[in-house]
């Protein structure tokens, strides 16, 4: 492998360029014993819940409209839903499958929470012994408690849409522009991790700071100064640690400390790496957006209830309405600021990871997006239900100055001891 067909392989396998269509969505959960709710749930009730759903998706799938279904090493569940031909079957797809999951949880005495962050004082541990999670264990650990606490004790709702065209208003350049624009003001709208271990943290998205404090190398937006982010992103794969090294059966993947991709394909390591290794090399990083052919938004926390509905449609309306596009990138552009930490260790997201809604200026970008998405789902034909979902939590929330999170901090003064519950629906 040479770098120069490294990079061209990230460049063309990353964004698949074509007209936006494709919509999905990945939502993770908290999973609480109703029956005691201050313990780690234990692995096998987590299993039975699982192997309980009966076959009937697509496929032999276990969910009926085909999502895949993930355990995350602290034991949080992932619903990743199927790529659908736009918002509406999306929406439909995962509710569909987030029914018959919480089914099956439910009768195990299980309660799917939606939350940034564990809320409860609970012992946080890894469920899951993968050599890959062992090797991100041991890679993490030599920074400080951050990574630990990202894979046993955060949740988040990540928004999947085409990476968009070679030229014109879908660009691919302008759509990975505004996807990075908007995420302070996701952060910030929709901050929902206000605790840890039981206790307020001082930010309203503690998952987030705990993000901005990890392995820069996997976890910063790619350098802005590429005008092509075909090629930044190739560069920022290339620069990134090496996580993890895929060994036979039974040896650690413990990969050798400061190794970059680059320095492997330049002859360091035990052995010339593989397409192969380049490939599950990339799924190690973490930025706030990925690109997997598709964008991957991966900085909003998890929602309470039906909240990830908003999320949706809120992001593919500003990112494939050009309209709201245009409008969304106007507000935007006063919080774009050239010099500096890169996202998301720049001011800005901090204030959103901290101050959220309280924040004057993400407060008013935030405004203009959540109005600009009303326009654009008011031009989409049957999504009424979706446009007054939407315009709901903008009242609840941006329009009071509010984000989820102050939800969580309410209950907390008021010395109430509960989780947040997964029929709470903003």
């Amino acid at each position: 492998m040479t770098e120069s067909g490294a990079r061209s392989h990230v460049s063309g396998v990353c964004f698949k360029i074509g007209p936006p269509r494709l919509v999905g969505v990945e939502v993770e959960w908290f999973v609480h014993d109703d029956r005691c709710p201050s313990r780690p749930v234990r692995p096998e009730l987590l299993h039975a819940a699982l192997e309980s759903l009966p076959l009937g998706g697509p496929d032999g799938a276990s969910l009926p409209s085909g999502s895949r279904l993930t355990l995350e090493p602290g034991g949080q569940v992932e619903l990743s839903s199927p790529p659908a031909t736009g918002l509406l079957a999306c929406v439909e797809d995962t509710r569909r499958d987030l029914t018959a999951l919480r089914a099956a949880f439910a009768a195990q005495g299980l309660r799917l929470t939606g939350t940034g962050t564990d809320p409860l004082a609970r012992p946080r541990r890894m469920v899951l012994d993968h050599p890959r999670y062992l090797a991100m264990e041991r890679f993490f650990d030599s920074a400080g408690p951050w990574g630990r606490i990202m894979m046993t004790g955060t949740a988040s709702v990540q928004v999947c849409l085409d990476a968009g065209e070679a030229d014109g208003p879908q660009a691919v350049e302008r759509r990975w522009r505004l996807a990075h624009r908007l995420g302070p003001v996701l952060v910030a709208a929709f901050a929902n991790s206000p605790t840890l271990d039981g206790r307020s943290t001082g930010h309203r998205s503690t998952r987030q700071a705990v993000w901005s404090r990890m392995d820069p190398t996997r976890t910063l937006a790619p350098e802005p100064d590429h005008g092509d982010p075909r090629e930044a992103w190739a560069q920022y794969v290339l620069d990134a640690e090496v996580l993890c090294l895929r060994r036979p059966e039974g040896l650690p993947w413990t990969a050798p400390a400061g190794l970059t991709f680059r320095d492997w394909i330049r002859g360091a390591g035990e052995r010339p790496p593989t397409l192969d290794d380049l490939d599950y090399h990339r799924t190690t990083l973490f930025p706030p957006v990925r690109p997997r052919g598709h964008l991957e938004l991966r900085m909003i926390d998890a929602q309470p209830g039906d909240g990830w509905v908003v999320v949706t449609a809120l992001v593919t309306a500003l990112l494939d309405d050009p309209k709201a596009a245009d409008t969304a990138l106007a507000a935007l552009e006063p919080l774009e600021c050239a010099d500096g930490p890169r996202p998301p260790r720049s001011e800005v997201w901090r204030r959103a990871a901290t101050l959220a809604m309280a924040d004057p200026e993400l407060r008013r970008a935030a405004l203009t997006c959540f109005a600009a998405a009303d326009a654009a789902l008011g031009r989409l034909p049957g999504a009424e239900r979706l446009r007054v979902a939407v315009a709901e939590f903008a009242e609840r929330y941006p329009a009071r100055g509010r984000c989820p999170a102050d939800d969580q901090l309410d209950a907390l003064r008021s010395g109430a001891r509960r989780t947040p519950s997964e029929e709470a629906t903003p």
